[in-house]
């Protein structure tokens, strides 16, 4: 979505999260178990990938490998940075994501006429790039998953 105001343009990007291999999202039903409760937790939950690993050879079963220490360490790491507990955080993969565009931003030609200010948010990235013109224009990346 965007929208227009004076000297000012915001875009609003959602960005849709997708589980890394051997992992799957799952959300927290409400006390019937049939719909999300309201303000559900994301669960990160291992997911048996054997099938995979027979057909393709490219991943290991990390549910029935556990032994495989290098793979485990490399997914753990990334689930420890994303996650608290076992469910996904927004505000550290807000922390997560923010350097990652900052380095992207720099690699563009644009980087040399704008400026790019990370806005105050916790549980979305948010910025703004200002630079000789007038105009104002600030981009927030809201995380979501898909059911």
């Amino acid at each position: 979505a965007w929208s227009v105001h004076e000297n000012s343009i915001t875009y609003c990007l959602l960005v849709f999260l997708r589980p890394p291999p051997g992992h799957s999202f799952s959300l927290e039903l409400d006390t019937t178990g049939q719909l999300p409760a309201r303000h559900s937790s994301i669960r990160v939950e291992l997911e048996c990938m054997c099938s995979r690993e027979q057909l393709l050879g490219d991943t290991l079963c990390f549910l029935h490998h556990p032994d495989d220490k290098l793979l485990r360490d490399r997914s753990s790491s990334l689930l420890h940075t994303l996650c608290t507990r076992s469910c996904l955080d927004v505000e550290k993969i807000a922390c997560w994501v923010r350097p990652l565009v900052r380095s992207a931003w720099l690699l563009l030609p644009q980087s040399h006429h704008c400026q790019l200010t990370v806005l105050p948010s916790s549980r979305s990235c948010r910025f703004q790039l200002t630079g000789t013109s007038k105009v104002n224009i600030c981009t927030e990346m809201i995380f979501a998953v898909q059911q």
